[in-house]
């Protein structure tokens, strides 16, 4: 790597007239002559080698930067779009307006183009407005960051600091990341991140000789410490390995997707810093030990926001000097966190807790960037979605709640409360069903990560690709096939009791076991076919007909000791007529098995335990709730066959559920 020269020291000016008056003092004081110039030149060489010490530190532990790759440019959020450049791609940039925020006037534009020296020592109520809305269409600023890319006017930079704090020994050697743009969860312009290393020799001289003590990572509002020799501090020579994350730019240790809980500075939501990945390996810039008001480095005493003015996160960021750690890079550093909390590489059955929590988080972050952007249209959409759920629980019965007989006609509210009475009844033998559905279902899918995770066929055997071909597919079969033979378990069970003799737990094992090759079986067509259909895009809406009418071929084959195909056909025969009812306690449900566990997680993810306790909690919620799906969808069952009755079924004919009406109408005149 090239060294750049030696940068001139803020304040040389001064110096320079002082030696000039310490000469000119000389000339009338012959005698103290020799030790005034020799104490100024001794002083200024001393200066000078400090600095120059500075500089080849800085370079001697500038980042190695690991930046997720961009594979489909400008605009994938998904890929890192940015890399840390130089301020200069907002200070002289003509496009970009200096303003100030005035009590009664709002933003006032005072410059175009502004330079370090125009925001010198300018407060926290002004601006540098980029073109583009945060909240907008955010790649116009990929598009603009590229453009500037390829004319050369956005070179690949970091800033190095030396920071000192009175009364602690050593020194901090920090590292200062400017990103053009913020595309996470918040969105602004601008964006601040960062490293520090913590030296315990007197000056950068002293220094060169040793190695740091303690290294930490900005991420968000804190940090993640390590010790120099902590083997998760990755280094190719002296230099630290670190992994920025996608649009947020908070730097990390190892590739992952980290879940930031909002405690101790972490930011909310999901950090990704997960291959493909690219090597920067940027220039370093040093600046000097204090923001100057004039010279290169102006800019650093300027108090305001780098980006436009925003609400609340998506304001954009204020600079390096204006942080804690500029002036306190130890009282901060000792407050920060030592780890950070990663996505486990699975869970053990059932949807992660914390990759739900990542999704959650940013549709919830979309809605608060609506709202700034317009009030009205998050407005309107919280009560529409409020308006939603109250027709979708309102309109029904939830009283009176009968499980005897079990066959009988339900509203959707009392088919709700009856599983949970059905279950609450028969607690001592679905629970353990539940339980045993955890390591059958997670068994599933673990076989498909094993086989995703196996080294000894290579690529050049060309069984690489089928391999990987296989784990997706028992990925995508496994768990549902698994599921469906822990629910006809439970569905035998429910045969018992309305037989009158209630089994206990083996012997309803042993009842799906006779009928497990069926059950299997039908899983796996129900799959291909959904699947089939879905992919061809103009297929979903049939996929989604075809899957609730599917619903009940369990039932079909454990009750009525149906084949495969006569299964198919009558659950088929059973919805027809009543899809949109079926539909509606059917989503129910299956919302029940799936999200329960994550809405618990999100509490426990607030509540800073391990990531691990929280999936395997969710796990344990997901499989004690395997029962009660099935349950109510083995009640809903019995509600379509009292709704059927003796009446005929509606005409095949009537493919789609909005043609309902037609097809009773043909039905009554068939």
């Amino acid at each position: 790597m090239r060294l750049p020269a030696p940068l001139p020291r803020p304040g040389a000016t001064a110096g320079a007239a002082a030696l000039a008056l310490a000469l000119g003092l000389a000339l009338a004081a012959p005698a103290a002559a020799p030790a005034a110039g020799g104490g100024g030149a001794q002083a200024g060489g001393a200066a000078a080698a400090e600095r120059e010490a500075a500089r080849r530190l800085a370079e001697a532990y500038a980042p190695v930067m690991m930046i997720r790759e961009q594979r489909n440019p400008p605009c994938d959020a998904s890929e890192e779009q940015y890399r840390p450049t130089a301020v200069e791609t907002v200070l002289g940039n003509p496009r970009v307006t200096l303003q100030r925020r005035v009590p009664g006037r709002g933003l006032v534009p005072l410059k175009r183009g502004p330079t370090a020296r125009d925001v010198a020592g300018l407060d926290e109520e002004h601006y540098l407005d980029s073109p583009g809305d945060a909240l907008g269409d955010t790649c116009v600023y990929a598009k603009d960051f590229r453009a500037m890319r390829r004319a050369g006017a956005a070179p690949l930079t970091v800033y190095a600091h030396i920071a000192r704090e009175p009364g602690r020994p050593g020194f901090a050697l920090q590292y200062w990341f400017f990103w053009y743009f913020n595309q996470f969860n918040d969105l602004h312009e601008g964006d601040w991140e960062g490293m520090q290393l913590a030296f315990d020799a007197p000056g950068p001289r002293a220094a060169l000789g040793t190695e740091p003590r303690e290294a930490i990572l900005f991420q968000h509002g804190g940090g993640e410490r390590s010790a120099w020799t902590d083997r998760k501090l990755g280094k190719k020579g002296t230099h630290p390995v670190v992994y920025p994350a996608a649009g947020s730019h908070a730097t990390f240790y190892d590739s992952a997707v980290y879940v930031e809980n909002g405690l101790r500075g972490a930011g909310v939501g999901c950090d990704n810093t997960t291959p493909p990945l690219r090597e920067l390996r940027p220039r370093v810039v040093l600046l000097p030990d204090e923001p100057p008001r004039r010279g290169p480095f102006a800019w650093l005493s300027y108090e305001g926001h780098w980006g436009e003015h925003q609400k609340g996160l998506n304001n954009g960021p204020t600079g390096p000097a204006t942080k804690q750690q500029w002036d306190e890079p130890f009282s901060w550093m000792e407050r920060q966190r030592m780890t950070s909390p990663r996505l486990p590489g699975g869970t053990v059955a059932g949807p992660q807790v914390t990759r739900a929590f990542c999704g959650v988080v940013a549709d919830v972050s979309d809605l608060i960037n609506l709202e700034a952007r317009s009030p009205l249209a998050a407005a309107v959409t919280v009560l529409a979605l409020l308006a939603a759920l109250a027709l979708y629980f309102g309109r029904t019965r939830w009283r009176p709640v009968s499980i005897e007989p079990l066959g009988q006609r339900r509203a959707f509210g009392q088919m709700v409360r009856a599983a949970r009475r059905l279950y609450g009844r028969h607690w001592r033998t679905l629970v353990p069903i539940g339980l045993a559905a955890i390591p059958i279902i997670g068994a599933a899918g673990l076989l498909s990560q094993w086989v995703a995770g196996q080294r000894d066929v290579e690529d050049a055997s060309g069984l690489h690709g089928v391999r990987l071909a296989l784990a997706d597919l028992l990925n995508a079969t496994g768990p549902p096939v698994a599921s469906a033979v822990m629910a006809a378990v439970v569905i035998v069970f429910v045969r018992s009791i309305d037989g009158g003799s209630p089994v206990g737990v083996v012997d309803s094992f042993r009842g799906m076991w006779r009928c497990f090759r069926r059950v299997v079986t039908a899983q796996l067509l129900a799959i291909a076919g959904v699947v089939l259909m879905a992919v061809t895009v103009v297929g979903i809406p049939f996929a989604v007909w075809r899957y609730i009418g599917w619903l009940f071929v369990q039932q079909e084959i454990v009750f009525a000791d149906k084949g495969v195909r006569e299964a198919f056909r009558d659950s088929a025969a059973l919805v027809r007529g009543n899809w949109w009812h079926t539909a509606r306690v059917a989503l129910f449900f299956w919302a029940a098995g799936i999200a329960a566990g994550p809405l618990l997680g999100f509490a426990l993810i607030f509540a800073d335990l391990s990531l691990f306790l929280i999936n395997l909690i969710g796990s344990i919620v997901y499989g004690l709730l395997i029962p009660y799906v099935a349950l109510g969808q083995t009640l809903l069952w019995f509600d379509l066959r009292e709704r059927r009755g003796d009446a005929p079924a509606p005409a095949r004919r009537a493919r789609l559920p909005w043609r309902r009406a037609r097809a009773d109408r043909v039905a009554a005149t068939g």
